[in-house]
């Protein structure tokens, strides 16, 4: 039974991704700091579900505590490593930009030298979308230079993809890094959109619509999301002078075993086109605030995911229509609404 230790177990995608690896027979380790970003109580409900897999055992922790980490890591014994937890949110960074140098950066590098110590088969990393930040040609492609982050949150992702990659060619440590593409789906984020617009609309409330509805974005449903990384963990990048088939679309680094990989939906979905299809799931129309776009926002995403597909033979194609039904669904059930 291989052991995959996992951060931000209790988080969003940690949680969906502990439980898709436990399913498959997998021994999860997780660590996750349980931090009050949002509802701990959401947070405690996913860990206890978890928790009714035997092969589930989590511990409570911040990356910032590197010896608490490097311990437990060292004691999982692990073969693998995803590590998801992170100080999320592109407008929050704008609030508290420290959360993001003392998780994103330092909880991070604390994170790497546990894996340097225990020597693992596979690190595979969470970075985001937002790396991609002043660019303007989509879809965005791996090999895009990502030098224009809008904000501090796309600058410590950013800078977590150079740590990764020294940190795989020093000590030759077959590393992923996947920039997420506005996830959803259920037992999600309070501060995520598809989230806030039905509690919002539930409770008669309007939401803020930002740029006056002229934004898209690349949304990919959660399970999709984490069945691409369960795919990615057999897809070890190879050591460089290893004479692996040359793949076109590749963005295998040429001096380490390090490759960056987009995981999204393939498809741009108009704002309001989104908000529609949340109408007709919830069978009601909803109030807006027409805004101006926020500081650090940007108008658009749009994953190409030839890459992920040439290495997994695998692209997200839940629709939005579809995952949206699913979400209002379990919003729904879990609040009793």
């Amino acid at each position: 039974m291989r052991t995959v230790f996992v951060t931000g177990t209790a988080g969003f995608v940690g949680f969906h991704l502990a439980k898709h690896l436990l399913d498959e027979g997998f021994k999860v380790v997780g660590f996750d700091g349980l931090t009050d970003y949002y509802d701990v109580n959401l947070k405690k409900a996913r860990h206890t579900i978890l928790e009714g897999n035997p092969n589930f055992h989590a511990h409570i922790g911040m990356l910032e505590d590197h010896e608490l980490l490097s311990k437990v890591v060292a004691d999982a014994n692990p073969d693998v490593i995803v590590h998801l937890a992170a100080q999320a949110g592109v407008r929050y960074s704008l609030e508290n930009p420290r959360a993001y140098i003392d998780t994103n950066l330092t909880g991070t590098f604390n994170l790497m030298e546990a894996a340097r110590e225990s020597g693992v088969d596979h690190l595979l990393m969470a970075s985001t979308s937002s790396v991609y930040g002043g660019n303007t040609q989509m879809p965005f492609e791996e090999n895009q230079k990502t030098e224009l982050p809008l904000t501090l949150y796309a600058a410590t992702k950013k800078a977590n993809e150079g740590m990764a990659h020294s940190y795989s060619h020093l000590w030759h440590i077959p590393t992923t890094m996947f920039r997420f593409f506005s996830v959803y789906g259920t037992y999600g984020r309070p501060d995520l959109a598809l989230f806030k617009f039905v509690r919002a609309a539930l409770a008669d409330e309007a939401i803020d619509v930002y740029n006056h509805g002229e934004m898209a974005r690349d949304f990919t449903y959660v399970d999709d999301l984490v069945h691409s990384i369960r795919l990615l963990i057999d897809a070890v990048p190879p050591m460089p002078d290893a004479g692996a088939k040359a793949i076109p679309c590749d963005s295998l680094s040429p001096v380490a075993p390090f490759r960056t990989m987009n995981i999204g939906n393939g498809t741009s979905v108009p704002l309001m086109e989104f908000i529609s299809e949340i109408e007709d799931a919830l069978g009601q129309p909803i109030k807006k605030n027409m805004m101006e776009i926020q500081k650090g926002d940007v108008p658009g995403s749009w994953a190409n995911t030839d890459l992920l597909k040439e290495l997994t033979g695998y692209r997200p194609a839940t629709t939005t229509k579809e995952g949206i039904r699913h979400f209002v669904k379990w919003y729904r059930e879990y609040y009793q609404v």
